[in-house]
């Protein structure tokens, strides 16, 4: 059986993610035994951490602060560790250095860089950029047999911009190319919902779930 720690820190889609995470499972033919917690002891002891994340940076950010001992465990056990990791949404975002969300506000610093909104290049383009858009990616084993221009769903003001590129894993165009997902290591990170996304989505999880880094 393998542990999953869903984070619950009030800044996530916990029963959306949670509904996800069970399908990937079976469509992966794992027999999967997932942890909706914020204790830092269950998220230790997990065979992989999910971080979900919907709101303002800044607010998320309070929020996983304000649970005692669980951002000094990603640090262990994530940044420091081997553990695979996946955080989508905010939940990516918060991995950078720095928010510009709501005034600065200090990320996880997982990989470097910083969280900026979203400025297109069409002005007619509306912000937050909502729905459904195609994804370049890399060849990894987290994008097996998504094809090679997957469609996914987004919603957010805005993006991550690590300091190096070669975490970039997928970038979307949306008036000018952002990041749509970073990879580096065991840490895995998606603007877009893959729990939003279907059949593409529930790939992708899957995917993250049989991922040994």
């Amino acid at each position: 059986m393998k542990t999953l720690a869903l984070i619950d820190y009030g800044s996530g889609n916990i029963r959306s993610a949670s509904r996800a995470l069970a399908q990937a499972a079976k469509l992966a033919e794992i027999d999967l035994r997932l942890q909706i917690t914020c204790d830092p002891e269950i998220i230790a002891n997990s065979d992989a951490i999910f971080l979900p994340g919907v709101g303002h940076f800044s607010d998320c950010m309070k929020e996983l602060n304000a649970r005692d001992g669980v951002v000094e465990v990603l640090r262990t056990k994530v940044l420091q560790g081997d553990k695979p990791f996946m955080g989508i949404c905010v939940g990516m975002q918060l991995l950078a250095s720095l928010g510009r969300e709501d005034g600065q506000t200090p990320g996880l610093s997982f990989l470097a860089g910083s969280v900026d909104k979203l400025c297109p290049s069409d002005a007619s383009l509306a912000i937050p950029h909502m729905g459904w858009n195609e994804i370049q990616h890399i060849n990894h084993a987290l994008f097996h047999d998504l094809g090679q221009q997957p469609h996914l769903y987004f919603t957010h003001s805005y993006a991550f911009t690590p300091e190096d590129k070669s975490v970039i894993a997928a970038t979307a165009d949306y008036g000018g190319a952002f990041t749509a997902a970073v990879v580096k290591d065991n840490i895995f990170g998606t603007q877009f919902h893959p729990e939003k996304s279907q059949t593409t989505g529930q790939k992708l999880l899957a995917n993250f779930l049989k991922w040994k880094p």
